[in-house]
């Protein structure tokens, strides 16, 4: 099978995808990149996962609106959703693979690739802190199939925790890893559990990273910042003027800002003054950000980034539903490969994230939780108030009594 390198990933699917940031206008760029370790993933995983990440980031993007800033990892919902996808089957498996963008790889092969990731990624930069983590909580008196556990454990090194879900406990236990993981930067995930919810499973997403050539605090300055609705706000700026990856494009100036030893980088896109961030995102997709990567040349330039810290969280339900994949998150859902009786579905997926960019460089982290409960309880049909009823011989049709009861309570006539 064709393979790409890390690099081909580097910012589409291992890192973030930052939306709304804007500066004054500038541009960026790093060294060649190397590949580090054994990261390699298929080229057919990385186009298409690509175009999964960028048009997660536009459905998020509209969702929130013109002046609300997001920030969501792709990758982290990516790993999420390849663990639900494999404790599902029919309809429901098939809509997340194609939501997920991996309808031209098999299961199989998707599964090959999240385990490489697991290993490797954290490996590429010694420069440069990246963690990954993934677990399953469930509740300890339903029976998870030991086949989709073992699965998750060898290709998502997945931590599996039976937990009693009735203990006030339990939540601070799942919101512990999720701190943990995340070196406290995501210190709650969950408020409660609910009498349905049988199942959590979990990505941790941690990175930190100083710039390769990072800013001089003493050139920050406050500057003035312009909000989508035209009013100003007084930000710190951060500036640099340096040799940098950078392209000039009709709607807008990219430039890179590398980290580490470059294996990682943040690319900052600034829309032109004739266009808006929103526009900008809108236009981006798995094949134009595939042509920017080689259209980005090293050149001086001075670019302003302002300073910036962020936690963000976002419910992805509708979301998803528009990506492709209802039938998951209603009744019709068959997750079947979780336990074998059904009657599960996805309550819900979120996304917890959180961001800071500063002179050193960024901090990052991201938790994705998805929730797995049992369908609605069947309606119950209490005769709490007369009935009627009928004693028959099936075989015949023959109706052998009809009562009617008004008063249980009674006896006689």
């Amino acid at each position: 099978m064709k393979t790409t390198s890390f690099s081909t990933l580097a910012l589409a699917m291992a890192g973030f995808v930052l939306l709304g940031i804007g500066c004054t206008d500038s541009t960026l760029a790093p060294d060649t990149q190397t590949q580090t370790g054994q990261l390699k993933v298929p080229a057919a995983f990385a186009d298409q996962t690509n175009r999964f990440a960028f048009d997660f980031a536009k459905r998020v993007s509209q969702k929130e609106g013109t002046a609300t800033n997001t920030f969501v990892s792709p990758l982290s919902l990516h790993m999420a959703l390849g663990m639900i996808l494999n404790g599902a089957n029919g309809q429901t498996a098939q809509e997340i693979q194609k939501t997920l963008n991996l309808d031209a790889q098999t299961l199989s092969e998707a599964n090959a690739t999240y385990q490489n990731l697991m290993e490797n990624l954290p490996t590429v930069d010694p420069k440069v802190t990246l963690a990954l983590a993934n677990s399953v909580w469930s509740r300890n008196t339903f029976p998870v199939e030991p086949s989709f556990q073992a699965l998750l454990k060898q290709s998502f090194r997945a931590e599996i925790q039976a937990e009693d879900f009735t203990s006030p406990a339990t939540v601070g236990k799942i919101n512990g890893w999720a701190s943990q993981k995340t070196n406290d930067r995501i210190p709650k995930v969950i408020d409660q559990i609910s009498d349905q919810d049988v199942l959590f499973l979990m990505n941790a997403l941690y990175f930190k990273g100083d710039w390769k050539t990072e800013f001089k605090p003493g050139q920050t300055i406050d500057a003035p910042f312009t909000l989508t609705s035209g009013g100003q706000r007084t930000v710190r700026m951060m500036r640099l003027n340096t040799t940098l990856r950078r392209a000039f494009k009709p709607t807008y100036t990219a430039f890179e800002l590398p980290y580490g030893a470059g294996n990682y980088a943040m690319t900052v896109l600034l829309p032109s003054q004739n266009t808006s961030a929103d526009a900008l995102i809108q236009s981006l997709n798995g094949a134009s950000w595939t042509s920017l990567q080689s259209e980005l040349t090293s050149g001086t330039i001075d670019i302003g980034l302002p300073k910036f810290t962020l936690s963000y969280e976002i419910k992805l339900n509708d979301v998803l539903t528009a990506m492709g994949m209802p039938t998951a998150f209603t009744d019709r859902a068959d997750f079947t490969k979780i336990n074998a009786n059904g009657g599960l579905l996805l309550s819900f997926v979120k996304q917890n994230t959180f961001v800071a960019v500063d002179e050193k460089g960024t901090e990052a982290a991201a938790v994705t939780t998805g929730g797995i409960s049992v369908t609605s309880a069947p309606l119950s049909y209490l005769c709490d108030r007369p009935f009627v009823f009928v004693i028959h011989e099936k075989t015949s049709g023959t109706v052998l009594f009809v009562g009617k009861i008004a008063d249980p309570t009674q006896t006689a006539p």
